[in-house]
């Protein structure tokens, strides 16, 4: 059997055009690495309910990630798929759903993301019953964490985990509770147990609102986070789809300079981002990477890539690439 069977696959067949851009993408992270840098992924869109647990899970055991910005529903959903999956429905032909064909999936509590429904009960209040559980403990205690602190409390519960539906090792958040990686997850509110969150705020059941730390604390977090760790490494970027799991994060570099008059910032050593947006009518995610020299985000010389295509085949291949596989 050959050793590196997709990373050999890939460097014989990728040669051109978008494929050539996730080799040349793949090895820079690399030399990245191994020069010494650290690497900051961030996830948009539905990444967790395609499962990329399966590869990103196995690049944070391995030290290939060192810190990961997602939105809400990619933490959540990595780990409704971790307790659901089972009950997940895979609807192969969405594209002929009619609008009543819709209202049957909603009526069976059904919510679908392109071709997966995530099912409301078994899935999502699930995970309700078990973090409203912390919440209004932490709220009694006048405790205050972040939302991905409370996931990681609850995945350290056996109740929860005799509800595990998958080889744990294939959880995302899983590998980064057990590594104690840097998270930021902005925008939490616009998630659904953000909205569930908000909801029991409105019927009391939590008195304060702010038992559960969200935007600007995670942006203070966050500059702490880089400043210690640009002390001693260059810090690459790796962006998955684009919104405010991109945006928020790597704004921290002109934040420092520019707002808080820090001398010296370095400015992000590496710069990927994976995107099927267009680039036009002032698109953040369409952006091409040298708009971000004049925000102070990125140098002339950052190594930076773009890959236009879907991000659910482009990042397991990369991250097989780069893991060696």
């Amino acid at each position: 059997m050959n050793a590196q069977p997709i990373t050999n696959f890939i460097k014989h067949h990728f040669r051109h055009f978008n494929a050539a851009a996730l080799v040349e993408a793949a090895e820079a992270y690399r030399r990245h690495l191994d020069s010494g840098g650290k690497m900051m992924v961030t996830l948009a869109g539905a990444m967790s309910t395609a499962e990329l647990g399966l590869s990103l899970a196995e690049m944070i055991r391995q030290d290939k990630v060192h810190a990961i910005s997602c939105t809400g529903a990619n933490l959540e959903e990595d780990v409704f798929n971790l307790v659901a999956h089972d009950y997940y429905e895979r609807i192969p032909h969405y594209r002929d759903l009619t609008p009543q064909d819709e209202k049957a999936l909603l009526e069976r509590h059904l919510n679908r993301v392109t071709d997966t429904c995530i099912p409301e009960g078994e899935a999502m209040r699930r995970i309700e019953s078990f973090i409203l559980e912390e919440w209004m403990a932490s709220d009694a205690r006048g405790e205050r964490l972040f939302p991905h602190e409370f996931f990681w409390r609850i995945l350290n519960n056996p109740r929860l985990q005799a509800n595990y539906q998958i080889d744990p090792k294939d959880s995302w958040v899983l590998a980064a509770k057990e590594k104690r990686l840097p998270m930021f997850v902005p925008g939490w509110e616009d998630s659904t147990l953000g909205n569930m969150y908000a909801g029991h705020c409105i019927t009391g059941d939590i008195k304060h609102v702010h038992t559960v730390r969200t935007g600007i604390e995670y942006m203070i977090e966050l500059a702490n986070w880089y400043t210690e760790t640009s002390a001693t490494a260059s810090i690459g970027f790796f962006q998955i789809g684009g919104g405010i799991a991109g945006d928020f994060p790597i704004c921290v570099v002109p934040m420092l300079h520019q707002d808080l008059r820090r001398e010296n910032v370095p400015v992000w050593g590496y710069f990927c981002q994976i995107s099927d947006s267009t680039t036009s009518y002032g698109s953040y995610s369409g952006a091409v990477p040298n708009e971000k020299i004049t925000w102070g985000k990125l140098a002339v010389e950052t190594p930076k890539f773009i890959i236009e295509s879907d991000a659910s085949i482009v990042a397991p291949l990369m991250f097989a690439y780069i893991l060696g596989w």
